[in-house]
């Protein structure tokens, strides 16, 4: 036992001083005005959050965030749990399938975003050539501030989908033979095997999928920053997205704590979020017990 324990010493370490110290710092920094550059740093208590509940910027970005993350998790979730059903039937292309889709997953983010932004391009982008074959006008995907977050939520659910079908679908084939047999003897539809016996069994792995997704939408950034970028691209208004808002107040407008009372509430939205996933989980848990 004190093996185990001295052996898991260094990655405790590391694991504190890479994650927790600096949650901790970015907390206490937080109370403090700090431009990054002086050695000065004056307290100023909860002058940092409450300059967040009337900022413009912050609360767009909370919107924006909000809104994209909620439907990138539902879309991606509710699409991939399909076509692993799909995928899960013994077929030649079954394989190829699930490559196709997993591609993007394992695609590095910044080329990825890049070739959607030349996609959504207004004037010389493949989507808005092929509205033209069909007698459809052009749509500024990226410059209209109506559509360019959708944009970005279409872009999302097909980076994720992958991911997400791979782990439904590693549970659909774990899933014992013999229950979906005994139902087929009792006279049970497919639509009743898979809601009464393989949508209950996939619940601890729905939970991970939508915990782990709503994780990563929450925390966007890097499409936002390469896409919002160029003249092609959507004004910064329309996209703001909460990481974004946080690396402009602290990198460009040198405003370390009122970005890191930001960092905070991103924080304690994602980790009160999943408190309320896993306690919907366990509910449910509960009831079906």
């Amino acid at each position: 036992m004190l093996f185990c324990y001295v052996a898991l010493l260094p990655v405790v370490a590391l694991f504190f001083y890479v994650r927790i110290i600096p949650i901790g710092f970015s907390f206490l920094l937080s109370f403090y005005k700090w431009n990054l550059i002086s050695p000065r740093r004056p307290f100023v208590g909860w002058d940092n959050y409450l300059g967040l509940m009337e900022d413009e910027n912050f609360l767009l970005a909370l919107k924006n965030t909000t809104i994209y993350s909620f439907s990138t998790v539902a879309l991606a979730t509710m699409i991939a749990l399909p076509l692993a059903v799909f995928l899960s039937r013994k077929s030649r292309l079954s394989a190829f399938y699930q490559t196709v889709y997993f591609l993007p997953v394992i695609t590095p983010m910044v080329p990825v975003a890049i070739a959607w932004k030349w996609i959504y391009d207004y004037n010389y982008g493949i989507l808005n050539y092929g509205l033209s074959l069909v007698g459809l006008p052009s749509v500024p995907w990226l410059t209209d501030p109506d559509i360019a977050l959708w944009a970005l939520v279409i872009m999302g659910v097909w980076k994720v989908l992958g991911y997400n079908m791979v782990l439904f679908l590693v549970g659909i084939r774990n899933i014992p033979a013999e229950y979906l047999e005994a139902a087929s003897i009792d006279g049970a539809s497919d639509w009743q095997r898979f809601w009464r016996i393989s949508f209950p069994l996939l619940r601890p792995i729905l939970l991970y999928v939508i915990v782990t997704s709503t994780i990563n939408a929450f925390n966007v950034f890097t499409q936002v920053y390469v896409m919002t970028l160029g003249s092609q691209s959507a004004p910064g208004q329309a996209v703001r997205m909460l990481v974004f808002d946080i690396y402009t107040n602290g990198f460009q407008f040198f405003r370390m704590g009122y970005a890191s009372a930001e960092a905070v509430i991103l924080t304690l939205i994602v980790l009160g979020l999943t408190v309320i996933q896993f306690s919907l989980a366990r509910d449910d848990n509960v009831k079906a017990g």
